[in-house]
């Protein structure tokens, strides 16, 4: 483990690699699961105040469940989620023409027309983060979709802290991220 300010990191951010395949998974991590993706408190009020320049960018399926439910729902334990279009795929998912699963969300962010890049679970994933009262855990969850990612990012040697850069940034900083990156080479020495 290391320990950086509030969390403690796995290892595994060092020495697992990692880098997405979406022409093989085809984005199945937005499609397969038992809930939608982990929001933050604070990022519901993000997708609704950024709700109008999102929905352009969605299925017709996903704007019926944001509009029915709101945009968000609540997992098994109780945790704020995205709502699931028929207990399967996350509202937000849009499929371009290769059945590829992408992001309403961030594709609207991508055009410039929303403040909100997408939840900051999705950015991470395959990191999610656990909340204790004194710490943020930071570790890598395995599923069985992302194989193609793991075979991928071992063959171009890229290690999940440098794959998720951009994410680990922006939910917890430069500073963070450069302790990291020291923590993990003072490791491998």
């Amino acid at each position: 483990m290391i320990a950086i300010d509030n969390t403690l990191n796995s290892d595994d951010l060092g020495k697992v690699c990692f880098v997405c395949n979406l022409e093989v998974c085809k984005g199945a991590c937005c499609v397969e699961g038992d809930a939608g993706a982990p929001l933050d408190e604070s990022e519901i009020s993000e997708l609704e105040d950024n709700l109008d320049y999102i929905r352009p960018f969605m299925r017709p399926d996903g704007i019926r469940v944001v509009e029915e439910t709101g945009v968000f729902d609540y997992d098994a334990h109780g945790h704020y989620v995205t709502p699931l279009v028929n207990g399967a795929e996350c509202a937000f998912v849009v499929f371009n023409k290769e059945g590829i699963a992408g992001c309403a969300i961030e594709k609207a962010w991508e055009a410039g027309k929303s403040k909100f890049r997408k939840p900051v679970s999705c950015h991470l994933y395959p990191v999610r983060i656990s909340r204790y009262d004194d710490f943020d855990a930071v570790n890598y969850h395995e599923w069985h979709v992302c194989k193609p990612a793991l075979k991928y990012g071992k063959h171009l040697n890229v290690p999940l802290y440098v794959f998720l850069k951009v994410a680990l940034i922006r939910k917890y900083g430069e500073a963070w991220y450069a302790e990291l990156c020291r923590s993990i080479e003072k490791q491998k020495k």
